[in-house]
């Protein structure tokens, strides 16, 4: 069955694009970044609450900063990657409610009122919002790595604020396709899909 998708994007987006181990010399520009997230920002979230925010770690001394906080095996990456992006989840997305979804400018009051309700729905769409981000980076023709073997508690207190919490780090640039290795199996349709 045909997609809608032509094969030359497909393959970019999903049946040739890979996780990467390494990276080449290559810059990512801010104006990458931006053509990135002007792409992105329209990710499907729950009352259009768009509660992923960034933290780009682009000077070797950030690069430094957030090593550290790397679990053994994904140091390397982080210090090897052009630009590195902090995925965090702002937990009072609720407060531009009414400016992005004007529809409904009580929803901060009616449907967020408890803490832990907002960080439960802000963790669920800050998800939705990085598989989009992910997307959006090899769409750019780059690659990304999301990471999430590092000592959370760390990177939340080093660059993020009391509102904010670390959902992940993305390693992006371009890839050292030479250090690729073979490629995993997938589940089959059968084992994922069921019909009732």
């Amino acid at each position: 069955m045909s997609l809608a998708l032509d094969p030359i994007a497909q393959d970019l987006l999903f049946l040739g694009a890979r996780t990467p181990r390494a990276f080449t010399d290559a810059p990512v520009s801010e104006k990458q970044v931006r053509a990135v997230y002007d792409l992105i920002k329209y990710a499907p979230t729950s009352l259009n609450q768009q509660p992923m925010r960034v933290v780009l770690v682009r000077t070797p001394q950030a690069r430094e900063r957030l090593a550290g906080h790397m679990h053994d095996s994904n140091r390397d990456q982080v210090l090897g990657a052009p630009l590195n992006a902090i995925l965090l989840a702002d937990n009072e997305f609720h407060q531009k409610l009414p400016r992005v979804f004007p529809a409904l400018p009580r929803a901060k009051d009616v449907y967020f009122a408890e803490r832990s309700t907002r960080e439960r729905s802000a963790v669920f769409n800050t998800a939705l919002q990085m598989a989009y981000f992910i997307l959006g980076i090899r769409a750019a023709g780059l690659a990304a790595g999301p990471i999430v073997g590092f000592d959370f508690r760390g990177v939340d207190k080093e660059f993020g604020n009391p509102d904010h919490s670390v959902q992940a780090v993305v390693t992006i640039g371009s890839p050292d396709e030479s250090t690729f290795r073979p490629r995993a199996p997938r589940l089959d349709y059968d084992e994922v899909f069921t019909a009732v």
